[in-house]
């Protein structure tokens, strides 16, 4: 039992549209969005700091110092007559160790950045 109807189009509103002038002078805005035209001072660029860079950077100068130190370290250990039952375990934390005060380090040299630009006037 199929039902064949008719497609309903919709008929065109009996408004009657805006003349030019008024569309010149209305600019269509979106709630929420501020004027950028107060916000940008094409004058003057912010140099601010990418952050992911600074955090990145810090990352791999934290890990490959941190290897490097650790076998020096294990190997100093070990010839010294030390006995380490996990070198790896030993090499890793001090990874992490280095690592971790890296990316603070790096992260702090990103918030100096940031306030350094936005100081200068």
């Amino acid at each position: 039992m199929s039902s064949t109807s008719p497609e309903h189009t919709p008929e065109p509103s009996a408004e009657p549209s805006p003349s030019s002038a008024e569309e010149s002078s209305v600019e269509p805005t979106t709630p929420g969005e501020p004027d950028e035209h107060l916000l940008v001072d094409p004058a003057r660029v912010r140099r601010a700091p990418r952050y992911r860079g600074f955090f990145t950077v810090g990352a791999v100068v934290g890990v490959v110092v941190g290897v490097v130190l650790g076998v020096w370290l294990s190997g100093i250990a070990t010839s010294e007559g030390a006995f380490l039952l996990k070198p790896g375990v030993f090499v890793s934390v001090i990874v992490l160790g280095t690592t971790t005060l890296f990316v603070l380090l790096a992260g702090a040299l990103a918030v100096l950045a940031d306030r350094r630009s936005l100081r200068r006037r």
